[in-house]
């Protein structure tokens, strides 16, 4: 990458952040905007696209970690233990549900992708980016339980697919002898590593923070830098001890937040501002690297199984998770619709394509294809179906249970 790549690189972030604030939706803009940059950046020949891969490996791996561990930190475990039921449903039966019907309808559509190109495909596509359709997430005539449940869903999907993923990577890497997948007990020591570590890692950072700031020790202006530091260092221990560093700063971020408590959301502003930063710079990344091969292998097959994704593969499965739930159509329909594909979706079609090279452009180009279809599909639907919905939802009543307060979403400024 040139100096005047990173000039125009650098001058796009800082456009954006002087006039995000005046926008109206301004997270459903940013993708748009960031990756039309990099389509423009490929376009003028500024991106040397055999090397990108490599180069991007650093930028892709902390923004999953820093993501992971935000999305995690930020769930208040202990706020949503009525609704766990929902979030049970959604997590461990929609959501399994969702990853089984992507991974059939690929290795149907697309018989070349093998079975493991075809996992990463349904994986890479099983988790939401609520930030996509902030005009649901954030409207207030959307009943607050609804937007929390979208939220939530949205902050531990990827976190539980990322397993699936890098076993997808491993077998893709092994059936093209580029590397050997591990066997399922080293595969599955890995996990329990990745998953010890983290939660030991955060819950001992979190205890700390917490130690040091009843004695005042802790400067109120670095304590987010060390939260940064600390999901770094549960991802780098991970794999110093061979275990998964991705499950490790997911686990550990829910474990800072458990023990972070009240002052947990305070320190988390600085993590999920730089990793709202990197988010950018992978969208443009996204847009600058897989422009050139994603045009050659769009077709037919690839726009229907985007459409198929993003309609029954997910909506089916959240009505069939939502039964006897006690929720009316039109809030399981909503539910269903408003699972956009996003940021989460683009860093595993990165790392695949780091991974596995061109083996991955066909997979890649699907991921692609449905995020794009996602970002324009959600964006133009989110504020009337929002304010459709939340008519329908005032005129029948509350929803069970209650208001709730809402949840940060990810790149968004915490209200103040």
């Amino acid at each position: 990458m040139g100096v005047t790549t990173i000039l125009i690189v650098m001058a796009a972030v800082f456009v954006w952040g002087a006039v995000s604030a005046r926008l109206e939706r301004a997270d459903l803009s940013a993708p748009i905007v960031f990756v039309t940059v990099g389509v423009s950046l490929a376009a003028l020949g500024l991106v040397d696209e055999p090397s990108a891969p490599e180069t991007l490996k650093p930028l892709v791996e902390v923004t999953l970690v820093w993501v992971l561990f935000a999305d995690a930190a930020r769930i208040p475990a202990r706020e949503i233990r009525r609704d766990l039921g929902q979030y049970v449903r959604l997590l461990a039966v929609g959501l399994p549900l969702t990853l089984l019907a992507g991974w059939g309808l690929a290795a149907w559509l697309f018989p070349g992708l093998g079975i493991w190109l075809a996992l990463l495909v349904a994986a890479a596509l099983a988790p939401t980016d609520a930030a996509l359709g902030v005009p649901v997430v954030t409207n207030p005539v959307v009943p607050s339980r609804v937007r929390r449940w979208i939220t939530v869903e949205s902050g531990l999907n990827d976190g539980i697919v990322t397993p699936v993923v890098m076993l997808a990577l491993a077998g893709a890497a092994s059936a093209e002898g580029l590397a050997e997948v591990p066997g399922l007990w080293e595969a599955a020591a890995e996990l329990a590593i990745g998953a010890l570590v983290g939660s030991a890692v955060g819950l001992a950072g979190g205890w700390l923070l917490r130690w040091a700031r009843r004695r005042n020790w802790a400067a109120e202006d670095f304590s987010g830098i060390a939260v940064l530091a600390l999901a770094l260092v549960a991802y780098t221990a991970a794999l110093t001890l061979n275990g998964n560093g991705f499950i490790a700063a997911f686990c550990g971020g829910l474990a800072f937040g458990a023990v972070a408590r009240r002052r947990g959301p305070a320190e988390l502003v600085f993590l999920e501002q730089a990793s709202g930063l990197v988010s950018l710079l992978v969208w443009l990344a996204f847009g600058a690297i897989t422009a050139p091969f994603l045009l050659e292998h769009v077709d037919l097959t690839t726009i229907l199984y985007a459409v198929l994704s993003l309609t029954l593969v997910r909506m089916v499965p959240v009505a069939l998770a939502s039964i006897g739930a006690g929720l009316d159509r039109d809030t399981v329909l909503f539910i269903g619709w408003f699972g956009p594909r996003g940021l989460a979706s683009l860093v595993f079609a990165l790392l695949a394509l780091e991974e596995l090279g061109t083996d991955a452009e066909e997979a890649v180009s699907v991921i692609g294809v449905t995020v794009f279809l996602s970002v324009l599909a959600h964006g133009f639907s989110a504020g009337p179906l929002a304010a459709r919905y939340g008519r329908a939802a005032a005129a029948r009543g509350p929803v069970p249970g209650g208001p709730t307060g809402d949840l940060p979403v990810r790149g968004l400024p915490r209200r103040r």
